[in-house]
Order: structure tokens, then sequence, then C-alpha cells
């Protein structure tokens, strides 16, 4: 049975594994040229873990791990207010006890594919036409092919969801706010903290060290409405950032001017990804394409992994036969989705707060959440990523569809 998945990112490799695991032939389609590398950390919690450590790398994703102390909120002059360490809540807090860098995750699983997986590199989907025995994918570049399944693993602006759901407008709910994360030169002065600075408007300043010495990891946050903007457009996207945080403290005028160098600027709102259904006939989609919970909940890297692990799982039990394996697949995760979508408490409010007293209410949350009682609700927020128990699937087909 031949697969296609659509996006090279941490779910489609990740699944790409556990589906040859099964005895699956897989080949997997990326709009880029050649693996992303670098990108912003993201943090490995809970259940993730755990599919980590059955597939065996562990040990190599702690080697690329990102060392920080925890995060810090700092004023205009660069002072910390507030600091919460990664040891908080058991090293699953705002800054969890492992985070990776988003491409460098992604090659880990790449890496862990090869050389069983075969990569479509710089191409994407264009058609899929489904009959009873199969689709036939039409592709930019390659010549089209038959597959018995393909899969949307293919980030926030899915192109297998728009082509076999519908358009992007249904199911993508922004939060009306914007990012830019990048790579800025070394900051010395951050002493091995994720410094976050707030300003009223709803802006946001974060840098936190890089894997290597000599970089740092920027990010730059605005509220808005929809704006008309080309995610693509290098110097529009410049502009729109120098008009907004030309008034702010602490580092964002340097960051500002260190974002106009960046060589891997990326550029997006925030949304999430709510679907009724996550598959249709021969198609179904995982991770952020069928249910982004948004950077605000620190969960994404986790839904992602624990999908693509009971995706695979599920249509292996099925001995691969979608019509049983898909509807498994939303039934085992959908509670796990749906806990992992709740915003934090304030929401974007708490991230990117407009006014000063809005500010003020964000900070001293901030100060109160190792007291009880907000330690109480901040234990609760936290312990969703272990809400979910893996299935395991290294028993028969029959044991499995039985437990």
């Amino acid at each position: 049975m031949d697969i296609l998945i659509s996006g090279a990112g941490i779910a489609g490799p990740t699944l790409a594994y556990w589906l040859h695991q099964r005895g699956f032939r897989c080949t997997v389609v990326e709009r880029a040229a050649t693996p992303r590398r670098g990108g912003q950390a993201v943090d490995l919690r809970g259940t993730g873990r755990q599919v980590v450590e059955r597939m065996g790398l562990m040990e190599r994703v702690r080697a690329v791990a990102v060392h920080q102390h925890g995060v810090a909120v700092v004023d205009r002059r660069g002072k910390a207010i507030v600091r919460m360490g990664t040891d908080a809540f058991g090293g699953e807090g705002i800054v969890s006890e492992i985070e990776v860098l988003r491409g460098d995750l992604a090659e880990v699983m790449y890496e862990a594919t090869l050389p069983d997986v075969e990569y479509l590199w710089d191409d994407t989907i264009t058609a899929l036409d489904e009959d009873a025995d199969g689709v036939t994918v039409t592709f930019e570049k390659a010549p089209s092919r038959r597959f018995a399944l393909v899969v949307g693993a293919d980030g926030l602006h899915s192109v297998v969801r728009k082509l076999a759901f519908g358009p992007e407008s249904k199911y993508v709910r922004p939060l009306g706010c914007y990012t830019a994360w990048f790579t800025a030169p070394a900051a010395p002065d951050l002493d091995g903290w994720l410094a976050m600075h707030n300003e009223v408007g709803g802006r946001v300043v974060s840098l936190r060290p890089g894997r290597l010495p000599d970089e740092t990891k920027a990010g730059l946050s605005f509220r808005s409405e929809p704006l008309d903007l080309d995610r693509r457009d290098a110097a529009a996207v410049h502009a729109a950032f120098a008009e907004r945080f030309r008034d702010v403290g602490w580092k964002a005028g340097w960051l500002v001017d260190a974002m106009r160098n960046a060589p891997d600027v990326a550029f997006d709102y925030m949304g999430q990804v709510h679907m009724d259904r996550w598959h249709t006939g021969r198609v179904v989609v995982l991770g952020d394409a069928g249910f982004s919970p948004s950077p605000l909940t620190g969960l994404g890297t986790s839904l992602a992994l624990v999908g693509a692990y009971v995706l695979a799982g599920e249509l292996a039990a099925a001995n691969g036969d979608h019509t049983v394996a898909f509807p498994r697949y939303e039934e085992v995760m959908r509670p796990y989705v749906t806990s992992g979508q709740e915003l934090p408490p304030m929401g974007i409010d708490g991230f990117a707060p407009r006014t000063r007293l809005a500010l003020a209410m964000s900070r001293t949350s901030m100060k109160w959440m190792m007291r009880w009682p907000l330690r109480l609700l901040a234990e609760k927020f936290f312990a969703k990523a272990s809400e979910i128990t893996l299935p395991d699937y290294s028993r028969s087909p029959h044991q499995v569809s039985d437990r």
C-alpha cells in the first residue's frame, strides 16, 4: 500500500517513520527545496515525549535541544520583572524542560526515515482525483502518480485540506495576531533566558538563545485585524513591523534592523484549525493541517507527534482499511485535541495585551502563577500535554481492536 504524505515538517516524517515500521510504503512531498533548518523553539511535552522515546530518538533530540534557564518578562530597559524556570511545573511550564528548534526536530525525524522513505523536494500537490481504488495525484512538477491514501501534514495553510475539504476560511480561525520569527545576532545579556517584553497596543518582543553561540532566535508580534499583506513579500513585511515597533522599548529597534537582513524570516498570523472531520474518502489531515492549536498553547508539537503515532497505528491495526482506521484515529485523538486547543487564561490578551490594564493583569498573573490558587489553574493547564495514553500498536490487529 503506497501512501503519500504532504509536508516534511515534524508530523509528516514522524508519520512516515511509523508507517514504514508497520509495513507501508511512503512518499513525502515538500514545497521547500531542502529540509527547512532553524526556526523557533518548539516544546516537547507530555505524551509527545513518549512518542519520541518509542522511536528511540530521545538521546538525539536532547543533543540538539536549546539550553535555556526559563522565561523572563522584562521592562523597557531589559530589567527582569518576573522569571519562571524550566523546572517549574515538573518541566512542563511556559518554557518546557526540552525545547528544540523546529528545524532541528524536523531534521531528527527526517533522518530517522532514511533510506526507507521517498522524498519529493521542491514540489507540491495541485489536484486530487479519487476513485474506488485509490487517488490519482497531480503534482506541480513531478508526473502524476497513484496512491492508496493521501495525508495532509502540511501546516496551517494546508494544500491537501484545501483540495479535499474546501477553502481555508472554513476551518482556520485567526486569533488577531501576526508574528515574525527570525534569527538575529548573538545577544550575550540574555544570560540563557527567553526574554519577553510587552508594550501596550498588543506588541510583543521576544528573544531567546539559539543553539549556536553566534545567534539568537527572535520574535516580533502585534495585534491587528486581518491585513492585506503577502506573507512572502519580505519588504512589505519588514515595513509593517518597522511601523508598528518604532516606539517600542528594550531591543525592538535593534531587532527590526536585524530582521531586514535575517535569512530565515517566517511571517504569518496566529490561528487555530477546527474541523468537524479530519478525513474524507481516502484523504486525511494531521497536525496543524487538521487541528492547529496555535503557538499560544505550546502543544502543537505534542499533538502532531501523537497524531502521527495514532494514525499509523490505526492503519496497521485495520490492515490498511482506511474506512476503519480513519474514524478510529479521530475517536482516539479528538478528546486530546479538544483539550489541547484550549487557550491559556486571558488567551491572546495574556500574550499580547492591548491596554495598560491588560498589561498589568498579564504581569500580575505571571507573578502569582507559582502561588495558590493560580498555581492550581496553571497545573491543570500544563497537565493537558499528558491527557492521553498511547495505545500499544505492537500487538496483533485483533488485540488492538479489542483494547
